[in-house]
């Protein structure tokens, strides 16, 4: 199989993270994020939608 490159990957090609990776991903982010704004902009480049907390 051959490795396809960033500017190959379709839309398509992509399936969303389980529940559990994003919220481990929003935790990692918030701890390394200088504000909420870099937060906020981190998540969002990753595609991980930060939702409010519900624990």
């Amino acid at each position: 199989m051959a490795t396809k490159t960033a500017a190959e990957i379709a839309e398509e090609d992509l399936e969303p993270v389980a529940d559990e990776t994003a919220r481990q991903a929003q935790r990692v982010v918030a701890a390394y994020a200088t504000d909420a704004d870099e937060c906020r902009m981190l998540l969002s480049m990753l595609g991980i939608v930060a939702s409010g907390r519900t624990e």
